[in-house]
Order: C-alpha cells, then structure tokens, then sequence
C-alpha cells in the first residue's frame, strides 16, 4: 500500500513506497557499538527506536489540507494576527539529534484568517521531518503565505541545538534563532518593528 508524503516546502501530497523497516538497522548499530542487542534492556530497543523515528518524522506523511480542514474563514479584517510562544520539537538532519524551542508567528489578513489551532499543527507538520532550523522557519512561513495570501508573514523561532550542547562545542547555553519575514513584513520597517516588539511583550 502506498502512503502520502507532502513535498518538502510544499502543502502538495505525493506518493512514496512504502517505508523499509527501522528496527533491523538499529540493531546492526546496537551491535556495531559493542552492545549485546539481546540483553534484556535492550531486546526491545530497535523497535522502540523505530516507532519514535516513525513519530518524529511523521511530517512527511503530513497532509497540509487535512491539517487545515476548511478553518480558513472570511473576515474583514486587515490587521496583524501573531501567535506566541508555540513550542517545537524536531531533529537536526546532520546528526539526528533534536533541536527544539518556540516559535512566533504573524501575519497580516487580507480579509482571510486561519483558526488559531491550526497554526501550531502547521509547525509541528514541518518540524516532524529531518531538518535545519533555516529551512524550517522558511518552509512555515512559506505555507502560511500559501494558505492565506495574506500582505505578509513573519516567523521567527528560538531553538537550542543538542548537536551544540551535547558534542561538538559543548555549549549548554547557547541558542539560535532564525526568522522568515515575507511581504510586509519585509518590506515596511515598521511593520516589522512592530511584530518584534509585541513578539517581545510579556
């Protein structure tokens, strides 16, 4: 049976064969760390590690539209919509560690708003994929953009990277952040000062 996988950047569904098992591989790299995968703790590991992969990454089978389901309403209403502090959770392609932090999110209607809910559910669909947080913040800001036409969309993301915290440098502390201003938001300076500013209110 063939599944749907939505194109990467894009709310368009394609299809894909079907995926090949996980669990085989992981235990091939439970042995080739000089683990027993037969010990007891570890019996069941590749099919656990499989599952939560399947979860973590289940963006690709991601249907933008079903997300979506019609809560797309006319409104008239031309002013700046933000969301706040919408938290994430996804794994960076270099090393498949996760990386995880909150977003903001904005955009300016053109008579056309998005149900609320819908913009977290959105972020979670491009996160659950392998990814860098350039492209993540780009892609979201994109399928809003896509979704509503609207004069404008800003994200901006907050993340710390356990690739940076957990190898490599080793710097605990240390965040990235990332943002994707279309339209108004990139053209008008006070546009984007004022989503800055209110992202920053308490």
């Amino acid at each position: 049976m063939k599944k749907r996988a939505v194109q990467p950047g894009s709310l368009k569904v394609i299809s894909s064969t079907p995926p090949k098992p996980i669990a085989p591989l992981i235990q091939e790299v439970v042995e080739a760390l000089g683990e027993n995968p037969a010990r007891e703790g570890l019996v069941r590991t590749p099919e656990r590690v499989d599952k939560a992969l399947r979860f973590l990454t289940s963006g690709y089978t991601t249907d933008i539209a079903r997300i979506v389901n019609g809560a797309i309403y006319e409104v008239k209403y031309d002013e700046m919509v933000i969301v706040k502090d919408i938290e994430f959770f996804s794994l960076c392609e270099h090393h498949l560690l996760p990386f995880f932090g909150k977003m903001h999110v904005a955009y300016i209607a053109r008579n056309k708003v998005i149900g609320l809910s819908k913009l977290p559910r959105i972020i979670d669909a491009f996160a659950r994929r392998l990814q860098i947080q350039e492209r993540l913040t780009q892609e979201i800001a994109q399928c809003i953009q896509e979704l509503l036409d609207p004069l404008g969309v800003g994200v901006i993301a907050e993340a710390q990277h356990f690739c940076m915290m957990m190898r490599g440098v080793e710097k605990q502390h240390s965040g990235t952040v990332t943002s994707a201003m279309l339209g108004a938001f990139r053209t008008n300076k006070e546009t984007r000062d004022e989503f800055l500013a209110l992202t920053h209110s308490k």
